[in-house]
């Protein structure tokens, strides 16, 4: 029995070329094999598909709306293809994998051995840094990014949550007070995360729309959170930043917690972010799988 869908190659390749032959040359059927797969689609059809003459190929009006419709239909069908072949290859090569450096170091850095046991023909370039990297001109496979997504261009997964936090030293608290309401901020030494748009050093947003906006100062801003972190432990002023950078420091108790009157602001999650591709190589693949089953449900963060 003649296969349908190479029939329909055939007559899709013949209409583009004009030719019978060239689509098989293109498909490497012999001219003879090519003409029996057209012969027994246009039977199944039961209309004829080209008017042809010993020179030329002329699409009926019948052949005009097939070939329309294998225009959407066999591009389907060859991702179909691509998409269970690619989960048949073994994932191997350079994996790059690039991520802000504070969740890199706490969370992403110490995952990477139990993936390698899993994969050992990956390796993983992990780079670490505070910017947004343009992932498909700079030629990373896979970002974390932290927060609203904003390139619509890319793909993207949730991996967990993560709420802001404000805190400080427990000594700061208890020589500055500890505040009830989110207007008091505007009297501490408020330590601004100058790459943040919820915890920026003028302007401090809460409520979960990021409608309830306090002017801030303070005596240090920096654009990395463990820098700020490592200040605030110190006893110099007030943090607002996501759980999962002051966690480990808030189970030590060398930071403390506060609740005000305003919830904290979203913070719209945390995403493993790629390329559109149609089928992801195996190695970006089974990275995805990997952190999305590590993060979830709970987060290692997760304090609140």
């Amino acid at each position: 029995m003649l296969d349908r869908i190479t029939g329909m190659q055939v007559f899709s390749r013949a209409a583009q070329a004009g030719s019978l032959s060239a689509a098989a040359r293109q498909l490497g059927l012999s001219p003879g094999m090519a003409t029996k797969h057209l012969d027994a689609l246009e039977g199944r059809l039961g209309v004829r598909l080209f008017q042809r003459s010993t020179r030329k190929l002329n699409l009926t009006g019948p052949g005009q709306q097939y070939l329309e419709a294998l225009a959407r239909l066999l591009p389907e069908l060859d991702e179909a293809e691509a998409m269970i072949a690619s989960q048949r290859v073994e994932a191997t090569g350079l994996l790059r994998l690039n991520a802000p450096l504070s969740f890199g170091v706490r969370y992403l850095a110490p995952l990477i051995p139990a993936f390698a046991k899993m994969h050992p023909n990956v390796t993983v370039d992990l780079g670490l840094n505070d910017r947004i990297v343009d992932l498909m001109d700079e030629g990373w496979d896979l970002t974390i990014r932290v927060g609203r997504l904003r390139d619509s261009r890319l793909v993207s997964r949730k991996l967990a949550d993560s709420e802001m936090v404000v805190c400080a030293a427990p000594r700061y608290w208890d020589q500055c007070g500890r505040p009830r309401r989110t207007v008091e901020l505007s009297n501490h030494n408020c330590m601004g995360f100058s790459i943040s748009d919820i915890a920026h050093p003028d302007e401090w947003s809460f409520g979960r729309n990021r409608d309830n906006r306090v002017p801030v100062k303070g005596s240090m801003r920096a654009n990395n959170g463990d820098a700020l972190v490592a200040a605030a432990v110190a006893g110099l002023g007030v943090l607002y930043e996501p759980e999962f950078i002051v966690a480990d420091t808030i189970r030590r108790g060398d930071l403390e917690p506060v609740s005000l009157d305003f919830p904290t602001a979203d913070l719209g999650g945390i995403h493993i972010v790629y390329s559109p591709d149609r089928a992801p190589p195996a190695k970006v693949r089974v990275m995805i799988d990997f952190l999305v089953a590590s993060f979830g449900p709970k987060p290692p963060w997760a304090i609140l």
